[in-house]
């Protein structure tokens, strides 16, 4: 059943990760570990270093993580503020660090990877600490967007109208209106033809729209195969030591 792929998912408030079979399928119960506060590229890389621990060895590392992602390096990193640095090359740095080839992702990317049908227009949201989106074009994965910046129907931004503070602030009813409210303008916004919703939060989710599933959250760990079946960039250790970090 090789390649072994370790799946991880980078969140705001949590770290998971899984080994999958070349099948996709979980080689052993999934771990978890909190989210660092002072989230800096060491301390995340040694937090990484201790969800791993407990798992079966592997070939290769899909990562998916919350933020603007390009060839590898992390653009932006909003769930972690000034701590972690523009532009740092976190695949490198993890190929490095285990020895083994890395993809890296957007989070709700690579979410999305796992659970699109491959047809149409399909925009998947994920609703944890805050809120990722990614688009698909008849499968094809187009350049990410953080539409979590653009105005909610309130003016502000989606990850301030309807991320996890919100709802621990106004409570499960009135965060199910905003979410809808949410997931209605972005459907004027986008015109998709599929929504999938997942992340966390989207357990809390009691309605649903036109066109609209909800998906689980271990998506975010099982498109780590699809990752490696796509043209996405691969940090391997022979290469990633070419340039410093």
């Amino acid at each position: 059943m090789r390649p072994f792929t370790l799946s991880i998912d980078i969140g705001g408030t949590g770290l998971k990760a899984s080994v999958l079979d070349s099948r996709g399928r979980m080689t052993g119960h999934p771990s978890r570990v909190p989210t660092p506060a002072r989230c800096t590229p060491t301390v995340l890389i040694a937090a990484l270093d201790e969800l791993i621990s407990p798992l079966p060895a592997f070939d290769r590392v899909s990562v998916g993580f919350p933020g603007v992602v390009r060839g590898g390096v992390v653009v932006t990193a909003p769930h972690f503020r000034t701590y972690f640095p523009p532009r740092f090359p976190l695949a490198r740095a993890l190929a490095l660090r285990w020895g083994k080839p890395v993809k890296l992702l957007n989070d709700a990317d690579m979410q999305g990877l796992a659970v699109i049908r491959g047809a149409g227009l399909e925009l998947v949201v994920t609703l944890g600490t805050g809120v990722g989106t990614a688009l698909f074009l008849d499968g094809a994965l187009l350049p990410h967007l953080e539409l979590a910046q653009h105005p909610s129907p309130s003016g502000r931004i989606y990850n301030e109208y309807i991320g996890d503070k919100i709802l621990k602030r106004i409570g499960k009813r009135a965060w199910n209106t905003r979410v809808k409210a949410a997931l209605e303008a972005l459907r004027t916004l986008v015109n998709y033809d599929h929504l999938y919703v997942g992340g966390g939060n989207s357990r809390h989710v009691t309605f649903t729209l036109p066109n609209m599933r909800l998906v689980s959250n271990r998506a975010g760990l099982l498109g780590g195969i699809a990752l490696w079946n796509g043209q996405a960039v691969t940090t391997s250790p022979r290469t990633a030591g070419r340039r410093g970090w």
